[in-house]
């Protein structure tokens, strides 16, 4: 199995229980953050969008990094100075292994998670040809008296004062779409149709997706998601981040209106008149019936609670990036790994259970950084190098035995031993059991003086 083939695999096993994982988070971090107002409980749901996209492909688990970061103290305080470049191959922090399956079995699973990501893709391009196809069919309106004065108000506050409005005959209800400029589409005859008081309703609360760059934002999160875009989770958070941007957009449009009653109001009149035509699902658009959420969107304008504000809103901001961060601690500390089976050249021992194998062929959990030789540079008596090592790693993924196979020096050759000695590496599998394994370690010492 080559390289690339197993991070496929590796991040499509992580995102099979990361992704849910990260949104039964998200959702407790929501929750937390209802009362803070929209805004924050919108900014949860993003990141819990983007961990689950981000977070599979992530191959390094706290603990190792705790571990380097001592390392690195340890050896600062040592005084000790120069460059030590260690030359093991491309070991890795890693979590469990997975039983290896065959290269047949595990060649056909990656090819079928590449199609189902190109099939998302490809669903995606649709739509946004579908939705640039419309925007140019769209018939320009001209708005004139009492419409014409609210919109230019509606740029004015909301700073949007390049965007325009067409009449487009596909779509059910307004919406917003642009990448460069604003254009708000509504069906033909809306505008005449509907009081004045709901035209207000639907100008500011478009021009609100238009402030936020909503359609840009949107596009950008359905870019970012693909690689995880098969998972149902997924598709969840998709449908919170869309319920909470709607809030979001419902709370500047309802300051904009003289206030939340008269906006949700507003909103059920809107529903009754445009319940008829449902917006097509295969364009990619921006409206104020986007979210599959109207009874929440109206109970949320309807409730009375007063929102947490200065040193509660911080306190509840900060619960919810610990909850974070335990999650990500987490699932990086469980991650994954796929392994493939021992290649046919391996020698393999079989009434010891050892196999021998390049260093590279393995994941090193830690790697305890070698400390330059102090009294060398202190002499000025340094030399450049070599160290070779024979080591044998148990069952565990423990050095159980280190040799000098190659040495460079004494002093050189005990500061290679000290440090391999507290390697750590992932359990080799050979047909699904862990087993000693024989390799060898390089360490290079390079002073830049």
């Amino acid at each position: 199995m080559s390289a690339p083939g197993g991070w496929v695999l590796g991040y499509l096993l992580n995102s099979l229980w990361q992704v849910p994982v990260i949104f039964a988070a998200g959702w407790i971090a929501a929750r937390m953050a209802r009362r803070s107002g929209p805004d924050l409980e919108h900014r949860v749901w993003v990141i819990a969008l983007l961990l689950q996209v981000v977070l599979p492909a992530c191959r390094f688990r706290p603990g190792g990094l705790i571990h380097e970061i001592v390392g690195l103290i340890l050896r600062r305080s040592s005084g000790a100075g120069g460059e030590v470049r260690v030359a093991v191959g491309a070991g890795v922090t890693s979590g469990l292994s997975m039983a290896w399956l065959s290269n047949e079995v595990l060649a056909v699973v990656a090819v079928t998670y590449g199609c189902s990501v190109l099939y998302f893709a490809a669903r995606l391009g649709w739509r946004m040809v579908r939705t640039w196809q419309m925007e140019r069919q769209a018939k320009a309106v001209m708005l004139t008296g009492d419409a014409m004065q609210r919109w230019e108000r509606c740029g004015r506050v909301f700073g949007c004062a390049s965007a325009r409005v067409s009449e487009s005959e596909v779509i059910g209800g307004p919406v917003t779409v642009g990448v460069w400029s604003d254009v708000m589409l509504v069906p033909p005859g809306f505008i005449d149709s509907i009081a004045e008081e709901d035209l207000d309703v639907v100008m500011t609360h478009e021009f609100a997706h238009m402030r936020r760059r909503d359609f840009v934002k949107n596009l950008t999160y359905e870019m970012l998601s693909l690689p995880v875009a098969y998972h149902p989770a997924l598709w969840l958070t998709r449908a919170r981040v869309a319920e909470s941007r709607e809030m979001v957009c419902d709370a500047m449009a309802a300051g904009a209106v003289a206030g939340s009653e008269r906006y949700a109001r507003s909103l059920l009149r809107l529903a009754s008149l445009l319940v008829k035509g449902a917006q097509d699902e295969t364009l990619h658009a921006i409206g104020i019936f986007d979210a599959n959420s109207f009874e929440r969107r109206v109970m949320r304008l309807s409730e009375r609670r007063a929102e947490l504000r200065g040193v509660r809103r911080l306190l509840t901001a900060s619960a919810c990036g610990f909850v974070g961060l335990v999650t990500c601690a987490s699932a990086l500390g469980l991650r994954m790994e796929v392994s493939a089976p021992a290649p046919a050249a391996v020698a393999q021992d079989a009434s010891s259970a050892r196999v021998t194998i390049p260093a590279q062929k393995m994941d090193a959990v830690y790697k305890r950084p070698p400390v330059y030789p102090a009294q060398a540079k202190e002499k000025k008596d340094t030399l450049n190098g070599p160290v070779v090592l024979d080591v044998i790693v148990d069952e565990e993924g423990v050095p159980s035995d280190v040799r000098v196979r190659k040495g460079l020096r004494s002093d050189y050759d005990e500061s290679a031993l000290a440090a391999v000695k507290e390697w750590r590496w992932t359990p080799y599998l050979v047909k699904g059991k862990h087993v000693t394994v024989n390799t060898t370690v390089t360490v290079n010492y390079f002073l830049v003086k």
